[in-house]
């Protein structure tokens, strides 16, 4: 069965171990920690009998978040874990009171674009040259939601 939970530091050598393999310029494993000691982000991992199989992050300022990476274990992806993810980051940042969430994405990665159409992510702008290796325009895509009132729970869904 798979887990989703708050990433942890002690994750973060599996976690290197798919970033590495995922994204041509990687995030440091120093990245993360720093990351992961701050209040206003929220780092997520899919785990499976201890093996960490995918994860997101999320930059949070005032009622918006910035979702950063998010990566699937090569073997693993198809069988929707990223979109497990990313619903449930989604969930926790409108318990958070985050309305809208922003990203971008590879324009030719359209396995990803469709993933968060499917979740009601709307794209709306282009950045020129964002990625290096290779150089690529980045789309922009942005999801508003609804917040949750302090308290209350929400279900697991966008």
């Amino acid at each position: 069965m798979i887990a989703i939970r708050e990433m942890e530091i002690d994750d973060l050598s599996q976690v290197m171990e798919i970033e590495n393999a995922t994204f041509a310029v990687p995030w440091t494993e120093m990245g993360y920690f720093s990351f992961l000691m701050r209040e206003d982000t929220l780092f997520l991992v899919a785990e499976e009998e201890g093996k960490i199989l995918g994860y997101c992050g999320l930059l949070m300022v005032l009622d918006e978040g910035d979702i950063t990476n998010v990566a699937v274990e090569k073997s693993r992806r198809g069988q929707g874990i990223g979109e497990a993810l990313v619903r449930e980051l989604a969930a926790r940042a409108a318990r958070r009171g985050i309305a809208l969430l922003h990203l971008e994405v590879r324009q030719s990665n359209q396995a990803a674009r469709g993933l968060y159409r499917k979740l009601g992510f709307l794209e709306d702008g282009l950045r020129k040259g964002y990625y290096e290796e290779p150089r690529e325009d980045a789309v922009l895509m942005t999801l508003r939601q609804e917040t949750v009132p302090s308290g209350q729970e929400r279900e697991n869904h966008v």
